[in-house]
């Protein structure tokens, strides 16, 4: 994905591109990766330690807990360096103000709290088997962060492959608000499929009606009791979200708004499919681990969208002059 022949088409920088497209595939990883941890209940592995493990820099004669938990915390470390290259690289490629620069700076100031929200997570032991208020405030911050992290990195990438830049002021209000309303209603339901996964953890079901059950007892954890909303919020998200992609299709006839409208709505209808299916087995593992990565990809594919669609002449100004 390097350079993107569309009317937008700023001179793309292939390289850099490359580079950051990787970037954006490698911190996907690292999120599966740490969804891995927290599903199998792996994230005490390295104790209340950090940045070291169990007190050691390199653990000796570890758990399976230990590996899972130190993997990530390498992979997250790798994660860093990688966009310390961007922010370099991208700061010496192009100039001063340019939006790939603003979105490599914005890149890695949510790696940095990205770290530093993951840091709190383990010296306040708000893992494992911890089911507090505050684990569960402190995931939403977390899960938002990550959000703001990948849409920097995609952004850069983007517009590194050639994207313009944005022209909100020339776009429509009404267009405007529309994504918006649609990019928060993916954040809200990433944070209540974070609870929900917690939930699943922390609080397995023997049977899907035995879940149901669960979820609409008064005398559930609060934990559990939030999972009833989360497949509520998935379908009103996911109509909002297919039927907003289907008018910007017609609205706007350029080749990527076209394919990015189609990828978001073909990519929510898959993720409302895992998401019953996830909902089915009862949450195992690479289960969650699938239907994180759709949700993911819709994020990005959702960024991707609003970036080109916000990035273009309106039609009327074209016809008007």
């Amino acid at each position: 994905m390097t350079k993107l022949n569309h009317p937008s088409s700023n001179h793309p920088n292939t390289r850099f591109a490359n580079y950051a497209w990787f970037v954006l595939g490698f911190n996907i990883l690292v999120v599966l990766w740490g969804a891995y941890v927290r599903a199998t209940g792996s994230g005490a592995g390295c104790g209340s330690h950090w940045p070291s493990c169990q007190g050691e820099v390199i653990p000796r004669a570890p758990q399976i807990e230990t590996i899972v938990e130190f993997t990530h915390r390498l992979s997250s470390g790798a994660a860093l360096l990688l966009v310390v290259g961007l922010l370099i690289w991208g700061w010496r490629s192009y100039p001063k103000g340019h939006r790939v620069r603003k979105a490599a700076g914005a890149a890695m100031i949510f790696m940095i709290t990205e770290a530093l929200v993951g840091a709190g997570l383990v010296l306040f032991e708000w893992v494992a088997g911890n089911i507090s208020t505050a684990r569960v405030i402190v995931m939403g911050i977390h899960l938002l962060n990550t959000h703001l992290l990948l849409a920097a990195i995609t952004l850069a990438a983007w517009w590194a492959s050639g994207g313009s830049a944005l022209r909100l002021k020339d776009q429509p209000a009404t267009l405007k608000w529309r994504f918006a309303l649609g990019i928060l209603g993916v954040i809200v339901l990433s944070i209540a499929g974070a609870v929900t996964a917690l939930g699943d953890t922390l609080f397995p079901a023997e049977s899907l009606a035995a879940g149901i059950q669960q979820d609409l007892s008064p005398a559930s954890h609060f934990i559990v009791r939030l999972r009833v909303w989360h497949p509520v919020i998935a379908v009103l998200v996911g109509l909002y979200l297919i039927l907003f992609a289907v008018s910007l299709a017609t609205e706007r006839r350029d080749l990527w708004n076209t394919r990015f409208a189609r990828a978001l709505g073909g990519l929510f209808g898959l993720q409302l499919a895992a998401g019953m299916l996830n909902l089915i087995l009862l949450a195992p593992v690479w289960m969650q681990i699938v239907h994180l990565l759709l949700a993911d990809l819709v994020w990005i594919v959702l960024i991707l969208l609003a970036a080109q669609t916000l990035s273009q002449e309106v039609l009327e100004t074209r016809e008007a002059s």
